[in-house]
């Protein structure tokens, strides 16, 4: 099915049938083929003929063989899907990890002397390439709260290139005003970058509202299935080129055996979504009720920090949201999260499984304090809580039992 035709069906369909050429899924000289692209491994891509070889220099596109460097059908039936799913994108790049996806991006947009505003709700890997390799190459950046336009305004300056949000900040769950940040940066001359990972395309189509370059940690909700690690970029035609000449100039390039593992996890990516994102704004609303938590971070409970925003511009939600506990201490907060039978303790999310983190704003603040008013940052003891495909009921036992530990550590 042409892109064309893609495009009037719903995300649902979408997910299903993106990225699916025959020429990728079908086998020469055969009316029928394959539902999923095959795993092609290939380092060496062979020619014809001299002149087929020196016709390949004058072609830079998905669906034509040159090197294995530049892919083949199971890296671009992943870029393609991905590109279907995200209105207005002219096309998508591909990452080993987010964080290559943001650091690929970033030295791509700017140069030395540039100036960065960054989101003070950034995902920490972010910032950690702010201070080291931005500030190497003489990349000044410059941190603004997420929830205020004017904190954007005074951050600005001649030298300003580009913008980098998150919303919502992956920690402390804010979201901020995209479209209006965005349509700021463009009357400043600036690219607007913008790390969707929480919602995806299908929770919030960043292009449409005005967003030059679109991130996703497809490691998280794309994978699904916590065994793959994959970042991608997508952008429209002023932007799109320009990503994949410098990733292919870095040497950037992704395994065939993950590119299908993501492509597989994409299929099945809208039914897991929906079911983490009910099961954790049932969660929320069972944490927001009880007299030791102080404030439950969730765009998607009603009266939480950007609900507001989440419900004008958003399509959709996860599972991944934030709780702040009432009094206690660090010690207390760590025998919750020992507490936890269903919870694992580790990084990520979007994985079946459900996880916890502690949530320690202010490690992680540079020009906002904690946003909510009689919160001091430095006396915060919260955690994050990625909620997987476990049975809601079982998990909201399993965080009652964890909050009888807390009370008698936290006396």
């Amino acid at each position: 099915m042409s892109a064309q035709d893609l495009e009037s069906l719903n995300t649902d369909t979408k997910l299903v049938l993106a990225g699916r050429r025959p020429e990728w899924t079908g086998i020469e000289g055969h009316p029928s083929g394959v539902v999923s692209p095959a795993v092609w491994r290939a380092s060496t891509h062979l020619y014809p003929d001299m002149a087929a070889l020196r016709a390949g220099h004058a072609f830079n596109e998905d669906g034509r063989f040159y090197y294995g460097r530049r892919g083949a059908p199971t890296q671009w039936a992943l870029s393609e899907a991905l590109t279907q799913l995200e209105p207005e994108a002219a096309g998508t790049v591909l990452y080993p990890s987010g964080v290559a996806a943001i650091a690929g991006v970033l030295l791509a947009v700017l140069k030395p002397g540039d100036v960065l505003l960054m989101t003070d709700n950034a995902y920490e890997p972010s910032r950690n390439l702010a201070r080291g390799i931005l500030a190497d190459i003489g990349v000044e950046t410059r941190w603004f709260d997420p929830c205020d336009l004017a904190s954007f305004k005074a951050a600005l300056c001649p030298k300003a290139r580009a913008v980098l949000l998150e919303s919502p900040g992956s920690l402390t769950m804010e979201v901020c005003d995209v479209p209006a940040l965005a349509a700021m940066a463009r009357e400043h001359g600036m690219v607007s970058i913008l790390d969707n990972t929480w919602a995806g395309p299908t929770g919030f189509a960043a292009l449409r509202h005005g967003v030059d370059i679109t991130l996703l940690a497809l490691t998280k909700h794309a994978g699904g299935h916590s065994d793959v690690m994959m970042g991608s970029a997508a952008a429209g035609p002023e932007w799109f080129d320009r990503l994949r000449r410098h990733s292919q100039m870095l040497g950037t390039v992704v395994s065939p055996d993950d590119a299908a593992l993501v492509l597989r996890g994409l299929r099945t990516m809208g039914l897991r979504l929906e079911r983490s994102a009910a099961t954790g704004l049932r969660i929320a609303q069972w944490l927001e009720q009880r007299a030791d938590v102080a404030k439950v971070l969730c765009p998607m409970l009603a009266g939480s920090p950007g609900h507001e925003l989440w419900q004008r511009d958003f399509t959709g939600g996860c599972g991944l949201f934030s709780f702040v506990f009432k009094g206690g201490t660090g010690a207390a907060r760590d025998a919750f999260i020992d507490a936890l039978q269903l919870f694992g303790i580790g990084y990520s999310w979007g994985g079946f499984e459900s996880l916890a983190t502690p949530l320690d704003p202010a490690r992680v603040r540079t020009a906002s304090a904690w946003p909510f008013a009689g919160m001091d940052s430095a006396d915060v003891f919260g955690v994050r809580l990625a909620i997987g495909l476990e049975d809601a009921g079982d998990l909201i036992a399993d965080l009652e039992q964890a909050f009888t530990i807390w009370a008698q550590a936290a006396v």
